[in-house]
């Protein structure tokens, strides 16, 4: 089992099929995977095998796809570090992974590199196509059959990192059967198809990007439409241009689009699906009543791959998260005493199965207060009604969400309290109807 098989394995099925487009740039499923395959050859001269970190710094661009891969085929462990993370951020994390190896975008590398703990052996400088590294192109001579590591199901295969009430992010650990069980269940409620043509326009650093999107459309060989970074009018565009059929963002994208855009703007489309923040019912039924289509809702968080639960084709119930996704339990624990919860009772949802992340990376402390026999406690609190949907009431913590990213006000404090002219700083969210 290896999570390169998303791309290796459609490679073979459907090799000429467009599998990647990116501002005129389009890439076939085989020529990914021959860039891919480069870029692994890459990595094992300078030295990299299994289970060895390797981290990516890149936005939404083909590097970040090639990489990736290349990365999980030979058997390391692919790091998302955000592109919004500042030098000294970054390199706090791929010290805390203990990265041999550092991709990051040629002309955005200056203010990292200086930075870059003593772990990181090598530092890859990649164009955004992904087919230079260093300076010198991507080849692969050729060969008969791709390989990759076949790694057990239970092995590590990603570390995102998440933050936490501490302001100090954790590594959340995911094996690879954590990210193809939760692929298989996004092909399967989203009805993703080869047909498709989905719009990826949120990060893939995150896990939303990464799982839901990248991985689940390659798994069918659906096309991806990768956009820089999400911007209502070039989405708009691209929908129109390319003919997208799946829409996936967070809430205050589909607000964004309610705001700027006609029903005939989305003439292409089929099914809009919304998650990393909760959906608010206004937004849901404004967007009803417009575009005539539902925004079906996933909640899920980076300890969970992200997909935990899915309102609902089914039955869609209107502000609700829905229920468990397959081979997926989910259930509402008092926060003081543990005791389960019954229907209505407010209490912390917890969620078990095979999406459940393997741990925090290097942080068994950390890892056993979220992890309690077996089942991953969120953090949320939610209710369960008669029929088994369940709602978020809170947070158990006190996150902010800024358009689907998660802010931790202890974070911001840290920053605010390092200038010399700061005392004291508290820090708290303010409601916002878009973001």
């Amino acid at each position: 089992m290896n999570i390169c098989e998303h791309l290796s394995v459609t490679a073979k099925l459907f090799p000429e099929k467009e599998a990647l487009v990116f501002e005129g740039h389009r890439f076939t499923f085989a020529g990914l995977e021959a860039l891919s395959q480069a870029a692994a050859e890459r990595l094992m001269e300078s030295g990299i095998s299994r289970g060895d970190r390797v981290a990516l710094m890149l936005p939404n661009v083909p590097s970040f796809v090639i990489w990736y891969y290349a990365a999980l085929r030979v058997g390391a462990i692919a790091v998302s570090i955000s592109t919004r993370s500042a030098a000294s951020e970054a390199s706090l994390l791929v010290s805390d992974c203990g990265a041999r190896v550092f991709v990051t975008l040629a002309d955005s590398h200056d203010a990292v590199q200086n930075a870059l703990p003593e772990c990181v052996e090598n530092c890859f400088l990649v164009s955004e196509l992904g087919d230079v590294c260093d300076g010198d192109l991507l080849t692969r001579p050729q060969a008969d059959d791709a390989t990759w590591v076949n790694a057990d199901p239970d092995e590590a295969a990603v570390i995102l990192y998440t933050s936490g009430t501490t302001g100090f992010a954790k590594g959340a650990t995911l094996s690879h059967l954590n990210v193809r069980s939760n692929v298989h269940a996004f092909n399967h409620l989203c009805c993703m198809q080869p047909r498709d043509r989905i719009l990826l326009a949120v990060p893939l650093f995150h896990c939303f990007g990464q799982n839901a999107l990248l991985n689940a459309a390659f798994n069918v060989g659906a096309t991806l439409v990768l956009q820089r970074a999400f911007d209502p009018t070039e989405s708009k565009r691209l929908i129109a241009d390319e003919q997208v059929t799946q829409l996936y963002g967070v809430p205050m994208m589909f607000q964004l689009f309610h705001d700027s855009c006609e029903p005939a703007d989305f003439a292409s489309v089929n099914y809009c699906f919304s998650a990393a923040a909760t959906l608010p019912i206004q937004t849901s039924d404004r967007w009803l009543e417009k575009i005539g289509m539902p925004i079906y809702e996933g909640y899920g968080l980076t300890e969970t791959s992200p997909f935990a639960s899915y309102n609902h084709r089914t039955k869609y119930v209107p502000g609700s998260i829905g229920m468990p996704i397959d081979c997926v339990e989910m259930k509402i624990v008092d926060t003081e005493t543990g005791r389960d919860c019954q229907s209505g009772e407010l209490g912390e949802i917890a969620v078990r199965g095979p999406n459940v992340m393997l741990g925090y990376w290097n942080r068994p402390e950390d890892t056993a207060t979220a992890i309690r026999e077996g089942w991953f406690h969120s953090g949320d609190i939610g209710r369960v009604d008669q029929d088994g949907f369940f709602y978020i009431v809170d947070r158990v913590k006190d996150m902010i969400s800024v358009g689907g990213l998660k802010v931790y006000p202890a974070e911001v404090e840290r920053v605010l309290l390092d200038h010399p002219a700061v005392l004291q700083a508290a820090v708290v969210g303010f409601r916002d109807d878009v973001f």
